[in-house]
Order: structure tokens, then C-alpha cells, then sequence
């Protein structure tokens, strides 16, 4: 382990080679190569033709199909997961079970059970080798400042909060066979495209204690929901609302938080710099005290980037990457509560879903009218 927190480059693979893996993982293995921070030493593809391409033209100099066969062979320091969820659990055992380290593209995996198998194949304790999440949001410059204020009480109390992601997706998008699709997408927008909003939301508000769920399907002919909402009751007392939609023209990403001394709001798309954040301060609150709060420091945006910077230094370091373990699975469980709130019509409560609960294992929980038909399957079959 002593040599993953020296200078040397971490040996790093990238197993998909599809489009997230060049729009926005290349890019920021290549910055960090040139840093001298990873060594790009594999890719890997179910299709040869498409990881021989990505290989050469990012200088890499192993491409296979065959990630058992790349492990063995090039014995990376860091696995980077850029594959459909679907098989993000059996990809991320086998890395760590050959001893690297995991950066998985969200959504993290299907289900609280997938996740809860990860774990329990890292390594034990803080150190690592373990499997981190893509939630990029919490890591610009930002979203620090921010949280940091927070976590000092400088506005006081969080009191109420709400949180949209409400973009907008055509039939075009869904014609896609594996999109809408519990199995191959692991859920609607609520787990697909809101994620990463409900991560940061989380990650600022602090641990969630209740969840009252709805979900619809309005639009699309797909077995997951296209629109969500949700009340949420935070264990500091605060309250929120989470909307999620792929119905939405005006397409926005936003976060707001009233608490006691101020508001604070995000508003963006995909992604946010220090200008996308504002903070509105209760009256009263003295100017120099207001232009402090406003002072985020050099812009850093929300990125791949800013993350894997972060990720490669907490290797370094020895220490569990914010995005790893309980800091990861607070989102997903956040998800699944949502999902059995609203098929059951019930309020669920953090830490109420595990063994044994049908939520645990498929986040549509075999809800009649969202379980996904298989007749059409045996039929075909026959």
C-alpha cells in the first residue's frame, strides 16, 4: 500500500469506453496524467473494435475485453467503472478483489443490496482499496464554501430546502432499449438524472430521517417512473422538497436552503461555478459578515476533474475518499426509500430498508403496475 501514497503515478484503467468515458473521464485522467498523478495503463470494452479505437487515441497502451485478464495483467492502482449499471457490482468486486481501488460512474448499482456486496468485498477500514461514486457536485469550489458554513452554523439553523431536477427528455431518448428500464437503467429520473442534486442536497443538509414519496408515469413508455416528488424530513428538524422530471422544457438544475441568517441558492444545469451560487442574507446581518460568506475563493466547477483530484489525493493519504461507504450509500437508500414511499404510499425512514424488505434487492420492489412485465419475456421465449 506504502507505494499508492508516494509520488508514483496510480496505474489506472478505464473499463467502458462509451460516451461519459470520453466526455468527462478522459479529459480528467489526462489532466492528471500530465500531472503526474495516474498513469493511464488499460482500457477496457466489451467491443473490441470500439476499446482498440479509445485506446489509441488516448495513448493507452492495453485494450482488452477482458477485465480478469487486464487485472492480472497490468495490475492497475485504480479502476475507473464507466459501464452501465447493471453491472457495476460484479465489476466492482472483481477490481477489488485484485487489490484497486474503484471510481464508479453513477447510478452507483441497482440496489442497496449491490452496494451492501461492494463493501463487503474492500478491504477493511479507511485505507482502503475501496469503491467510490461519481458525484462530482460536492467537490467545486462552491459547493466547499458552502458546506463549510454549514457544518460552522454561519446561517444559522437549516430550516426548509427544496430540490429540483427538472430537465427534459424526448421519445428519441427512450427509443434507446436499455433506457426506462429497471434492469438496465436502475430507475427513472429520481435515481438517473436527479442523483446527483439529491447527493448534494444530502451531503449539505446532513442525515435524512423520512421520506414521503410520489412517482408517476406520464409521458413515456417505460417501466420506470418519468416524474417524481418528495418531502423530506432531515434529522436536524429541517424539511425539504425533491422534484425530479425528464417532462420538464425549461430544463434546470437548482437548490435552495432558508436557514435562520440566510438563503442560499444553486442554479445551473449540469454543472455549477462560483457565480451559479447565491447567497441572499437575512436582514440584519452585518455587510462584512455578508461578503465573506460571498468570497468562494478561486473558481473551481463541479467536475470529473475536481473529484478525481480529491479521490487520487485521499489514496494518497490513506484515507476513505467522501464518496466511499456510508458517504455514498446515503444517497442510494435516500433513492430506494424514495421508490417505497411512493409504491406503497407509506413514509419510510432512514434505515428501514434491508434484508429481507423486496426494496432492498429491486428498487421498484415488485409493485404491481411498476414491476416490470415479464410476459412479454416469456412470450418470446416460448
Amino acid at each position: 500500500m506504502s507505494s499508492h501514497r508516494s509520488t508514483t503515478p496510480l496505474r489506472t484503467a478505464v473499463v467502458g469506453t462509451g460516451g461519459i468515458a470520453r466526455s468527462s473521464h478522459l479529459p480528467a485522467l489526462r489532466t492528471l496524467a500530465e500531472a503526474g498523478e495516474v498513469e493511464l495503463v488499460a482500457a477496457v470494452d466489451v467491443d473490441m473494435d470500439a476499446v482498440r479505437a479509445f485506446a489509441a487515441g488516448a495513448g493507452i497502451p492495453y485494450a482488452s475485453t477482458d477485465l480478469d485478464a487486464t487485472l492480472a495483467e497490468r495490475h492497475p492502482d485504480l479502476v475507473v467503472l464507466c459501464t452501465p449499471p447493471a453491472v457495476h457490482r460484479d465489476q466492482a468486486v472483481t477490481a477489488l478483489k485484485a487489490g484497486a481501488w474503484v471510481w464508479c460512474e453513477k447510478p452507483p448499482c441497482p440496489s442497496l443490496a449491490d452496494f451492501d456486496a461492494i463493501e463487503t468485498a474492500e478491504e477493511p477500514g479507511d485505507a482502503g482499496p475501496y469503491a467510490s461514486i461519481v458525484f462530482q457536485h460536492r467537490f467545486g469550489s462552491g459547493a466547499r464554501q458552502v458546506r463549510r458554513l454549514l457544518r460552522e452554523g454561519a446561517f444559522g439553523r437549516p430550516l426548509v430546502a427544496h430540490c429540483q431536477t427538472t430537465w427534459y427528455r424526448d421519445a428519441a431518448y427512450y427509443s434507446v432499449p436499455w433506457r426506462g428500464r429497471w434492469a438496465t437503467e436502475g430507475g427513472g429520473p429520481a435515481m438517473g438524472h436527479g442523483i446527483h442534486q439529491t447527493d448534494l442536497l444530502l451531503d449539505l443538509m446532513g442525515p435524512w430521517s423520512e421520506v414521503r414519496g410520489m412517482a408517476a408515469r406520464l409521458v413515456h413508455d417505460v417501466e420506470t417512473e418519468d416524474v417524481s416528488t418528495a418531502q423530506v424530513r432531515f434529522a436536524s428538524g429541517a424539511v425539504a422538497t425533491v422534484v425530479n422530471s425528464v417532462l420538464s422544457p425549461d430544463e434546470v438544475s437548482r437548490i435552495r436552503i432558508d436557514c435562520e441568517r440566510a438563503t442560499i441558492e444553486l442554479t445551473h444545469l449540469y454543472g455549477y461555478r462560483n457565480a451559479d451560487w447565491r447567497i441572499t442574507p437575512a436582514p440584519g446581518v452585518p455587510e462584512e459578515t455578508v461578503a465573506a460568506w460571498r468570497d468562494f475563493g478561486t473558481d473551481e466547477p463541479s467536475s470529473h476533474l475536481a473529484q478525481l483530484h480529491a479521490l487520487v489525493a485521499d489514496i494518497r493519504a490513506g484515507r476513505r475518499h467522501a464518496t466511499s461507504g456510508a458517504g455514498g450509500r446515503q444517497t442510494l437508500e435516500f433513492i430506494t426509500a424514495l421508490y417505497k414511499s411512493a409504491f406503497t404510499d407509506t413514509p419510510v425512514r432512514a434505515g428501514e430498508i434491508g434484508p429481507g424488505d423486496p426494496y432492498y434487492t429491486e428498487l421498484h420492489g415488485g409493485a404491481q403496475s411498476w414491476a416490470p412485465d415479464t410476459t412479454r419475456t416469456e412470450e418470446a421465449s416460448a
